[in-house]
């Protein structure tokens, strides 16, 4: 009987990071399943639950675990439970888990507490936010890690993990923006109801720390956006403190100019990607599959401080006028080198490779630090 793997996804952009390393297992002969739960079952951040269910061959399990405004313990809380309950009953032999959401935290500690062999994916990463800290808590509960780069594995090492217990394979997201999309610009726009020909790419998510101000560092942030006269697609954030606060003033946004989606799905997004004239926000895609496809990006705000460095990348606060307008007019369509410091779009063959390997299932259940 071939091993069954379980992978758990809460957002869309954590499924767009898992959907390759699933598509790698599978080819390998391992058995797939997913726990879906988080913002893909909520209707107002598209119901992308649908889409993680357009997996072939795979087995899908459903769990709500938060109602619009759920504090982000209770819905730890929640997921705890409702996880245990389901690996009572269904107990993988591998539990692959994606970076640093509650739903990621509460099946670590569920496999930890189990003792179901985990693996983490893309820890070892810094960031702005409480979101850097559940990352390393990951890091530390998980049996194995994933890392997308050199410096993400000395932070692994650093928190005491053994060496031969920790893979750079790079960011499997890249898998799908390096190769065709499979859909034409055209078709996106279609898709999607976008009418511009020329546009930039919007995705401004809350910061937990700084849900007081997010309402405050939004509308600075759009001002500008507003002010250059020019087209933007805006996808909306993700569903963290603040985000009503977001939400009231991208309703408010000229809809003639910008296009709102709630979600989209990974392939169309790619392509979308390449036929950008620029990126804005705080989104991890800004920072990483940005400086890969050359696009100009704008991060704005703490939420990926220090997470990465490309010279496609400049950064400001929402309140920096000056950098916003010299940004739009200047950077806008200028495409710039690749930049590979986060692979090269390969990281799903390597994890398939990995798993494959005999040594990989011979672990000890009990971790130890090592020094």
């Amino acid at each position: 009987m071939s091993k069954r793997l379980l992978f758990v996804t809460g957002t869309r952009a954590d499924y767009g990071k898992l959907e390759p390393l699933a598509i790698a297992a599978q080819q390998a002969g391992f058995a797939i399943s997913f726990f879906i739960t988080g913002m893909h079952m909520m209707r107002r951040y598209g119901e992308t639950r649908l889409e993680v269910k357009r997996f072939a061959g795979a087995d899908f399990f459903e769990f709500v675990n938060q109602r619009e405004g759920d504090a982000q313990d209770f819905i730890l809380s929640k997921t705890i439970l409702g996880f245990s309950d389901f690996v009572h009953e269904h107990r993988p032999d591998l539990v692959v888990i994606h970076g640093d959401r509650v739903e990621a935290l509460a099946a670590s500690i569920v496999c930890a507490m189990k003792y179901i062999p985990s693996a983490h994916i893309e820890g070892g990463e810094v960031s702005g936010t409480i979101d850097e800290s559940i990352r390393h808590c990951n890091t530390k509960l998980c049996a194995t890690h994933f890392v997308s780069s050199e410096s993400a594995r000395a932070r692994v090492l650093a928190l005491g993990e053994s060496p031969d217990s920790v893979y750079n394979i790079g960011s499997p997201e890249l898998d799908t923006h390096a190769r065709p999309s499979g859909v034409t610009i055209e078709e996106v726009k279609q898709r999607y109801a976008i009418p511009f020909d020329d546009f930039g790419i919007v995705i401004f998510h809350p910061v937990t720390s700084e849900a007081d101000t997010m309402g405050a560092q939004a509308q600075a942030l759009f001002d500008r956006l507003e002010a250059s006269g020019k087209n933007f697609v805006v996808i909306a954030p993700n569903n963290d403190p603040g985000t009503q606060d977001i939400f009231a003033v991208l309703e408010r946004l000229p809809k003639e100019r910008f296009r709102l989606i709630p979600s989209m799905r990974f392939n169309y997004f790619s392509e979308l990607m390449k036929n950008a004239a620029v990126m804005v926000g705080n989104s991890s895609a800004g920072v990483r599959e940005a400086p890969f496809l050359g696009l100009p990006s704008l991060d704005v705000g703490t939420r990926q401080t220090n997470r990465a460095q490309s010279s496609s990348i400049e950064a400001c606060s929402s309140f920096n006028t000056k950098v916003i307008d010299r940004f739009l007019l200047e950077r806008w369509g200028q495409r710039m080198p690749m930049d590979s410091s986060f692979g090269m779009g390969d990281a799903a063959a390597r994890f398939g490779e990995i798993l494959r390997n005999v040594s990989y299932w011979s672990r000890p259940a009990q971790k130890i630090f090592a020094v």
